[in-house]
């Protein structure tokens, strides 16, 4: 069985890196074209995810520097779904293998929050920005998850962290972690994130917006339930599934409600990768007070808009942390994923965010919770972590790629 598994793996990485000499050969055939000295294209999630994340930030910052010039810069933005609503101001393509080859060829900035398509070749006057989709981690990545990391994985990893030339950090944690998470040993850069500068700056507008778009009175509150991404081996073609396992939303709504008081509605936020699945969650509950967000481009707007966080395994608690929101664990399948993804990077006893492994047990942490203990924690978390997070990260960002282009120049 090992060996037969053993050369399923084989020819998967065979193919894998056949097929990527064969994506890099129209990237040869672009550098035809110059670089635009202007010119950033950017993405999220590969190209699955639509205009959100830290390249959403940074575009913003740019186009608001851009009104005051007059040399502009162009944005392009790398999506599966370009027909989905992008401002005016960033020109979204297709991400087909020639529109990509072409426009990251010709750019001069490349920005994204994950990993750019295996076989990719990068130009030497362009500047990749790897700006990642965490600013702390639970679940281990890269090196961190040990021999569980599929032989693929980790190819792919090297291949895009070789290309990188900056990648960003928000707190002293990352500087330590990125080396072996991210297996990338290049120049990591303390701007903040620029994804969590919406948590310091939108609370108020965020509420507002989110409560009108889903026709919700302004005084409920929200919970944001967002379960992290959980996907087959890397080792062979992967599958994806969106499970909330024996999560009551009834008994939570009733917990809420009891020990905050009010009215509270449930944002349901699942990983764009299994978004397309929410309805089958959504068709099953009886409240009536859970509301699909899975399709919304930007999970820190609905951060800033909610009240309290919840998830299982997710980096965005430290992200609503930021904001001393009450965060809660529902980690019923810690042993089973543990096992599949490799020892999480904390010890859940050690965080200050109540982790239940049953219904019942999260029912009473947010019974029983306590936000002046609560926040104490909070602030020994962020000693630990070195957190240095201001809410500045996006203009720090833009000077640095205002400074390229004026040495470029």
């Amino acid at each position: 069985m090992k060996r037969k598994l053993a050369f399923q793996e084989e020819w998967y990485v065979y193919k894998r890196k056949l097929k990527a000499f064969f994506h890099s050969l129209s990237f040869y055939i672009c550098r035809v074209f110059p670089v635009n000295p202007r010119k950033i294209v950017m993405w999220t999630l590969e190209g699955k995810g639509s205009y959100g994340d830290s390249p959403k930030y940074i575009a913003e910052e740019i186009i608001k520097r851009d009104k005051n010039r007059k040399e502009k810069y162009e944005i392009i933005w790398l999506s599966d779904n370009p027909e989905e609503e992008f401002p005016t101001y960033v020109r979204s393509v297709r991400n087909s293998l020639w529109k990509r080859a072409y426009h990251l060829s010709t750019a001069a900035f490349w920005i994204g929050n994950t990993r750019t398509v295996y076989g990719t070749k990068k130009r030497r006057k362009t500047v990749y920005i790897q700006t990642w989709h965490a600013i702390v981690g639970i679940k281990p990545i890269g090196k961190q998850r040990g021999n569980r990391l599929p032989r693929m994985a980790r190819i792919v990893s090297e291949y895009d962290s070789d290309m990188i030339d900056y990648v960003l950090s928000g707190n002293e944690w990352s500087n330590k972690m990125w080396p072996d998470g991210l297996l990338y040993e290049g120049m990591i850069i303390q701007t903040g994130v620029p994804r969590c500068d919406v948590l310091f700056h939108g609370k108020e507008q965020m509420h507002r917006k989110y409560r009108a778009k889903y026709n919700l009175p302004q005084e409920v509150s929200i919970i944001l339930y967002a379960p992290t991404f959980r996907g087959g081996s890397q080792s062979g073609k992967r599958s994806v599934n969106a499970d909330i396992g024996s999560l009551n939303f009834g008994i939570l709504i009733d917990a809420l409600e009891h020990r905050f008081g009010g009215t509270w509605y449930i944002f349901l936020r699942l990983h764009p990768q299994v978004a397309e699945e929410s309805h089958r969650i959504i068709e099953k509950e009886k409240t009536g007070r859970v509301v699909d967000v899975s399709r919304c481009a930007d999970m820190n707007e609905l951060i800033a808009a909610g009240d309290v966080f919840l998830t299982d395994y997710s980096s965005s608690i430290f992200e609503s942390a930021l904001m001393k929101q009450p965060g809660f664990l529902f980690v019923e399948d810690e042993e089973v994923y543990v096992k599949d993804r490799g020892e999480l990077l904390f010890r859940l006893e050690e965080l200050p965010f109540p982790a239940a492994r049953d219904m019942e047990s999260l029912q009473q942490h947010i019974e029983m919770f306590d936000r002046a203990q609560y926040e104490v924690e909070l602030e020994k978390l962020m000693e630990v972590l070195g957190m240095f997070e201001d809410g500045m990260a996006s203009s720090r960002v833009v000077d640095l790629i205002e400074s390229i282009t004026e040495k470029q120049n």
